[in-house]
C-alpha cells in the first residue's frame, strides 16, 4: 500500500477537524442534548439524597461536585405562587412542619428546618451542616448552578398545584434553561406534560409511568394513570402515541419485589425513539442488571455508586 506524504495526511486531518468542529458548531445546545440522551445518563434523585437531606442544596452540591448528568427535583408551588424544590405534598416526613405544602407562603416555608430529620434518620451520614437546611426555590438552584448542570424537573400534583406549568415554563425561560439544553421536564401525568408542551414545545419532555399488578389478575401489570398498557400488552403504536409530544420514558423497574419491565420492554422503547430511564435504583447488583439491559439512564438515591459502574 502507497503510504501518504505526511503533509499530505496532516492537511487531510486538520479538514476533517475543521468539518467536525463546524459540524458541532451547527449543532445547538438543545439538539446535543437530545443526542446525548441516547448515551447512559446518571441522573441524581433529589440530589445526592443518600448522603444528604434531599432536594437541599447540600445534596444537590454533592452530586454536582461528583459529575452527575442530571440534578433531579420535584417542583411544586407554595400558597403565593414561589415555585419551589420538595417532593412531599406534606411538609411532615422532612421538615419540622405539619400539613400542606401549597398551605405555606415562601416566607413561612423558608423558615422550616429541612435537614435536621435527616441526621436523626442517618446517624452514620449526619452533619451538623444539614441542620437547618432551607427549602429551595427554583431560582435559588438555578441562580446557584446556572448552565454549568442540567435538570430534570418533575411536576408534582399537578392537581394539588393548579398554575403550576405556567409558572415552571416562566422560570425556565426567564433562566434560558430550554434553548440552552439545560432541563427535562417529567411527569405521570400526561395532562401536564401537554400542557408543558403547549406553553413552550421546544421543552423536552418525560412520560413516567408505573406498573403494578391489577386488582382483578395479580399476573397482569397495569400503568398507574392508563398511559400506556402493561408492559406485556404494549404495542408500537402505544410507544409512538407517547413519542408523539414525548423524547423519553422514565418507568419503575421493580413493585414489591417483583420485576415489571425486561430487555424486551427496553428495546421495544428505543426502536419507538424512547430512551428509557428507571428510578429509583440504590443497589450496585440491580444498577448492573438494568445496565445489561441496555436502558439509558438509571435515577438514584447514591450517584457515586452509579458513576463507579459506568467509569
Amino acid at each position: 500500500m502507497q503510504r501518504r506524504p505526511l503533509i499530505v495526511a496532516m492537511s487531510l486531518g486538520l479538514f476533517a477537524g475543521a468539518a467536525t468542529t463546524a459540524a458541532l458548531a451547527d449543532t445547538s445546545p438543545l439538539e446535543q442534548q437530545l443526542k446525548d440522551l441516547q448515551s447512559f445518563q446518571v441522573i441524581a434523585h433529589r440530589g445526592a439524597s443518600g448522603h444528604a437531606p434531599e432536594s437541599t442544596m447540600a445534596a444537590y452540591e454533592l452530586a454536582h461536585e461528583w459529575g452527575v448528568d442530571y440534578l433531579e427535583l420535584d417542583a411544586q408551588l407554595s400558597s403565593d405562587g414561589e415555585v419551589v424544590v420538595f417532593h412531599d405534598d406534606t411538609i411532615d416526613r422532612t421538615s419540622d412542619g405539619e400539613g400542606a405544602i401549597n398551605d405555606y407562603t415562601l416566607e413561612e416555608l423558608k423558615a422550616l428546618d429541612t435537614g435536621t430529620w435527616f441526621n436523626e434518620a442517618n446517624p452514620d451520614s449526619a452533619s451538623d451542616d444539614f441542620a437547618g437546611a432551607q427549602m429551595l426555590t427554583l431560582d435559588e438552584l438555578f441562580e446557584h448552578f446556572g448552565h454549568d448542570a442540567r435538570y430534570y424537573i418533575e411536576t408534582k400534583s399537578p392537581q394539588l398545584n393548579p398554575g403550576l406549568e405556567e409558572a415552571l415554563v416562566e422560570k425556565l425561560e426567564e433562566h434560558d434553561m430550554i434553548e440552552n439544553g439545560r432541563v427535562l421536564v417529567q411527569s405521570f401525568e400526561q395532562d401536564s406534560l401537554l400542557k408543558v408542551q403547549e406553553l413552550n414545545d421546544d421543552v423536552p419532555l418525560i412520560q413516567l409511568v408505573w406498573y403494578y399488578p391489577s386488582e382483578e389478575d395479580d399476573s397482569t401489570l397495569v400503568e398507574w394513570t392508563g398511559v400506556t398498557p402493561g408492559p406485556a400488552e404494549i404495542t408500537d403504536e402505544d410507544f409512538q402515541a407517547v413519542a408523539d409530544y414525548a423524547v423519553g420514558i422514565g418507568t419503575n423497574y421493580l413493585y414489591d419485589g417483583r420485576q415489571v419491565i425486561d430487555a424486551d420492554f427496553v428495546q421495544q422503547a428505543q426502536e419507538n425513539d424512547l430512551p428509557v430511564h428507571v428510578y429509583t435504583i440504590n443497589e450496585t447488583e440491580e444498577m448492573e442488571r438494568l445496565m445489561d439491559m441496555g436502558v439509558n439512564g438509571l435515577f438514584t438515591n447514591y450517584p457515586d455508586r452509579l458513576l463507579e459502574l459506568v467509569e
